[in-house]
């Protein structure tokens, strides 16, 4: 589950991550006024007005904004909120800015110049250890580092059984080069973030930039942070956090279903019980010519209504061109499968793209003759390969 970069900095604050001070407003007067009381409670005279959407890039995008005055946040609140903003991350449909971030200025003059650093916090999955990846090219996108200069990116593994060592937070300030209270801060702000990391059950924690105050001070500037869907039972207060308009709303609506449900791109919808059965049929679709327009698994519960639910929440997507069922009887029954289909198409009226439907398994042969025998236009298929003909038949 992704957070929006407010609620992960309040989660950092918890353990103990230095952050600026800042409040979320949904409107420009209550951007002026949390300005108001964030300049009365560390006198900045600078403000961080920043979009709060899903998504990195917001900057380039014109959705993170430097006020010099009290108006000027205002002023840039009121551009911000409700403009549609696009980045690399966003896709060019962007994604429209409900709230924004208003935070102290922490960039001042001083005896030296601030610099900008990156860090991250994730599980390396070869090695079954977490590790701490860090740079000294801040602000910029990591990728761009890895491509351009891998030798000033750093790892950190670390054991899950030990958590970070005292001598390995002190590695990661010195390959940033720091020295004297900064030195020390880094220290304890590389701790700290790895015991965020470690105690919310988040599978990345993301931080870009980390700022070095021009009075030697470690901030994290920013925060991207995704927690483990599996682990909210114990994060009730996480939970919580889901903001639903960050989210496709037919994602959100296949939720409300069980059913795994991520939109793609393609023209032939799926509908399949289990994950792996779903990556070879939309392999198949892909080996017919076709292209898949969503990873759609059931489950091994499917019936009637929720067969239905996937039908309904398929046809949504107007570059659908044909539907393939995919079943294999195991758990669920073949022959619940086709009362779903039967039934879906009784409750959902006219469906003007062809259906396809491969069922193999528990009570297939019962499963078969309903549709055959239900009159509707559903093509049946024994084989993938035979499906995989038909897709290519009836979508080109």
């Amino acid at each position: 589950m992704n957070i929006h970069e407010y609620q992960g900095k309040q989660i950092l604050k918890q353990f103990g991550v230095s952050i600026p001070a800042g409040e979320v407003a949904h409107t420009p007067e209550k951007a002026y006024e949390a300005a108001q009381r964030i300049k009365a409670e560390t006198g900045a005279d600078t403000w961080a007005v920043k979009a709060q959407i899903h998504a990195g890039g917001r900057g380039k995008g014109g959705g993170v904004k430097i006020a010099k005055s009290l108006d000027e946040v205002k002023a840039f609140a009121k551009d911000i909120l409700g403009m549609t903003l696009v980045t690399h991350q966003t896709g060019p449909e962007g994604k429209v800015v409900h709230k924004v971030l208003v935070e102290q200025g922490i960039f001042y003059p001083g005896e030296s110049d601030p610099q900008e650093f990156y860090m991250s916090v994730l599980l390396n999955r070869e090695s079954g250890k977490n590790i701490v990846m860090y740079s000294t090219e801040g602000g910029m996108d990591i990728e761009t580092v890895a491509e351009k200069t891998p030798h000033l990116i750093f790892k950190e593994e670390i054991d899950p059984a030990t958590g970070i060592l005292p001598f390995q937070a002190r590695h990661i300030a010195f390959n940033l080069e720091l020295s004297g209270q900064a030195f020390k801060d880094m220290v304890k702000f590389a701790t700290a973030l790895y015991k965020a990391y470690e105690n919310s059950d988040a599978s990345m924690f993301e931080i870009n930039p980390v700022f070095k105050t021009s009075d030697n001070r470690i901030m994290a500037a920013d925060a991207k942070v995704n927690i483990d869907d599996n682990a909210l039972y114990r994060h009730s207060n996480y939970a919580a956090m889901r903001d639903l308009n960050e989210e496709d709303p037919t994602e959100v609506e296949a939720g409300k279903f069980n059913l795994n449900f991520i939109k793609l791109d393609g023209n032939v919808g799926c509908m399949v019980n289990g994950a792996g059965l779903a990556m070879a049929t939309m392999d198949i679709i892909k080996h017919s010519g076709g292209e898949p327009a969503n990873f759609l698994d059931v489950g091994g519960t499917a019936n009637a209504q929720t067969v239905e639910a996937g039908f309904r929440i398929i046809l949504k997507d107007p570059n659908v061109k044909a539907i393939l069922i995919n079943i294999f009887g195991g758990i669920v029954r073949c022959d619940r499968v086709a009362e779903g289909v039967v039934e879906a198409y009784k409750t959902i009226g006219q469906i003007d793209i062809p259906v396809i439907v491969r069922l193999q398994g528990t009570n297939a042969e019962e499963a078969k003759v309903l549709i055959d025998n239900s009159g509707l236009e559903v093509h049946s298929a024994i084989t993938l390969q035979e499906a995989a003909g038909k897709v290519r038949e009836l979508v080109h």
